[in-house]
């Protein structure tokens, strides 16, 4: 886990928006890969699981080119 810098935080907010509950007084923590695939062998509930499963295959397609 990792914390994301300014120019990073800028860049997903141009991406996604921003919330309207006030605005970020921090930077938010990120997972690496492998870092999701560590926390998934502490976190062993059915929603964790799923939500884990979705996760990777998401690093997968990035890993794949096909989400830019």
């Amino acid at each position: 886990m990792f914390q994301l810098t300014k120019e990073e935080f800028d860049n997903l907010r141009f991406h996604f928006g921003i919330s309207s509950w006030g605005g970020q007084r921090y930077f938010p923590y990120a997972f690496t890969e492998n870092g999701v695939a560590m926390l998934s062998s502490v976190l062993n509930s059915e929603r964790a699981i799923k939500a884990n499963i979705k996760i990777m295959r998401t690093f997968t397609r990035l890993r794949e080119g096909e989400l830019e």
